[in-house]
């Protein structure tokens, strides 16, 4: 089946509540392609090997994660932003990039995908009136710092690039995918056993053991794979739309 680009647009920016959130990049359509969308390609970043692998695959669409024209990025289209969006606009591709609204979208998302992933209870938003809100509150069954590690890096087949373990069980958990490490101090203010986020600055190790709360790094893009994929499989499911994700392989 088929649907058009300004219909599929339309139906992503309401259920992402586009409208409401603010980011730091556009979200929704950032080139535009062919009029009517048969076959898209999911995946993380807008990358020249996801593109090219769109491309390959004759898709109409390239729906991800991380996309285009950030704030502060440099204007000029030139070098590696050049040889993209000449790409896609030479083979008609429509790209269509979520930020924030990916991240915080309760069924799609990559915060709800995450705990999916990994069998947590979602409680909500940390800041439940603000639709941006990144920071998630849930819980777990009591578990010990080694074997929440272990769980993570065996779920997203990734070495964790920082662990800070504590003592006690852990239940009460906060986590914000990508890079959201600047989140420790307002999730252990809230009294969570554990912060589980993509990165680590030199700084959120400090802040983990002097305010004795465990804390995972388990990659940017290791957590940042399934809201993308889930969204995917939505459209298809939705539309009758031909949706494959691609994950280009990232160690971050």
């Amino acid at each position: 089946m088929t649907v058009s680009r300004d219909e599929l647009l339309a139906y992503l920016n309401e259920q992402l509540n586009v409208a409401n959130i603010r980011d730091f990049c556009p979200n929704g359509l950032q080139v535009q392609g062919k009029a009517s969308i048969q076959k898209v390609v999911t995946g993380v970043t807008a990358s020249q090997a996801l593109i090219d692998n769109a491309i390959e695959q004759q898709a109409d669409a390239l729906l991800v994660h991380h996309g285009y024209f950030w704030k502060n990025e440099a204007a000029p289209i030139v070098g590696m932003k050049q040889r993209r969006i000449k790409a896609l606009l030479a083979n008609d591709v429509n790209l269509f990039a979520y930020h924030l609204p990916l991240d915080v979208h309760p069924r799609w998302g990559n915060n709800a995908q995450l705990a999916a992933l990994m069998n947590w209870q979602v409680a909500g938003p940390a800041e439940p009136h603000d639709p941006a809100c990144a920071l998630m509150l849930g819980h777990c069954d009591a578990i010990a710092s080694d074997e929440l590690a272990q769980r993570l890096q065996q779920r997203l087949e990734r070495e964790l690039s920082c662990y800070v373990p504590v003592q006690r069980p852990i239940k009460r958990l906060a986590w914000c995918t990508g890079g959201g490490q600047g989140f420790i101090d307002q999730a252990a203010a809230l009294g969570v056993d554990a912060f589980i986020t993509g990165e680590v600055s030199e700084q959120t190790v400090h802040s983990a053991r002097e305010q004795d709360i465990a804390f995972f790094a388990a990659g940017h893009h290791a957590t940042e794979r399934y809201g993308a994929k889930a969204l995917g499989e939505h459209l298809q499911q939705q539309f009758g739309l031909d949706v494959q994700f691609v994950d280009m392989d990232n160690p971050a």
